[in-house]
């Protein structure tokens, strides 16, 4: 198969693009597998009509805009992905059994590149609670709200986009906000801990978490903390129900579990594996919204093909060097953890 001119000049031109617009496919999804898919529908569509694309707008404008009508088609008739938490279900008993719902298309969590630049400039954009908060409003709701409230278009340019007027995308951005606000925690609420305070809150985490030191895992939530675990439906909150499913339901014994760092939505996460017979094997993936007080809310996501998503290995054995050793952590997972390149 011959490529032509145009089409290598597509390719060069449209490829450094590819990561962005999969995070714009994941605030509108929800999902990272479905934001891949859709990025590739959406650089299909436009490669086909590359020799209509004008140069009216910039090549990234021309993207999104087909990135976002994607996805708008993806989203017809879809229900949206939730974390247990925001079911609307009150918090459950840790004494009751777990049942999963694979039924359920829960929210998935996006892995951050490996700069830690990139990370802290859009960390505030693809928080877990924001994406979460997000899967409440309509589709054309979220489209709008993104498009304007996140990549700064003007309300011409989103109107052009979406085939509609100026007017109604004003419209239907003040319904988007106002529905936001009740859903989502403002900018303002969410105080992290210093640099040097979350070294240490994680390094105790892993320490705790590695010898199962149930006392001292709880102790680093704080006292309303939420704890949930998806395809389970079942969430908890508060150090006491934290601790008596840790302590009770929790299969991983003390020495099982070990833990390599991932940088998620902006966030601390950790890859948890489960070590038996002297292999480790996924056993979920952690994300942690943190505050100057403690962990605040902990998610973690038995859907172990996420591991790949984040470049994590399927399998560990006695000789990989773990966390404690500060080895092939990758740059992110030193700064979490304070170990040095």
């Amino acid at each position: 198969m011959t490529v032509g001119t145009e089409s290598v000049d597509f390719l060069h031109e449209a490829d450094p693009y590819r990561r962005e617009l999969t995070a714009h496919c994941y605030r509108m999804l929800g999902s990272v597998h479905d934001a891949e898919d859709l990025v590739q529908e959406t650089y299909l569509r436009a490669w086909k009509a590359y020799d209509k694309f004008e140069n009216r707008s910039s090549l990234r404008t021309w993207l999104y805009r087909i990135a976002t009508n994607v996805c708008l088609t993806a989203l017809d008739g879809r229900e949206r992905r939730p974390l247990p938490a925001g079911l609307g279900n009150p918090d459950s008993d840790p004494s009751d059994p777990l049942t999963e719902q694979n039924e359920v298309p829960w929210l998935e969590p996006f892995p951050d590149s490996g700069d830690p630049a990139s990370i802290v400039a859009a960390k505030e954009n693809v928080r877990l609670a924001l994406i979460a908060a997000l899967q409440h409003l309509p589709p054309r709701q979220r489209a709008v709200l993104i498009l304007r409230d996140v990549l700064k278009w003007r309300a011409a340019e989103v109107a052009e986009a979406l085939g509609t007027t100026t007017a109604a995308v004003n419209s239907v951005l003040q319904r988007a906000r106002a529905q936001l606000d009740q859903v989502a925690p403002s900018a303002d609420e969410v105080t992290e801990p210093a640099e040097a305070g979350q070294r240490e809150l994680l390094a105790k985490y892993v320490a705790a978490f590695e010898t199962k030191n149930v006392p001292e895992i709880v102790a680093l939530f704080t006292k309303d903390a939420v704890f949930d675990m998806p395809p389970f439906a079942a969430w908890y909150r508060g150090r006491e129900n934290i601790g008596r499913h840790l302590r009770d339901s929790c299969p991983v014994g003390p020495g099982e579990m070990r833990l390599i760092p991932v940088s998620a939505n902006g966030q601390p996460g950790f890859g948890t594996y489960w070590m038996r017979d002297g292999v480790a094997k996924p056993f979920n993936l952690v994300v942690l919204t943190l505050s100057k007080d403690g962990i605040t809310h902990s998610t973690s996501f038995f859907d172990t093909t996420l591991f790949e998503k984040f470049g994590l290995p399927l399998e560990l054995t006695d000789e990989t060097a773990f966390v404690g050793d500060g080895h092939d952590l990758g740059a992110v997972g030193r700064a979490q953890l304070g170990h040095r390149a």
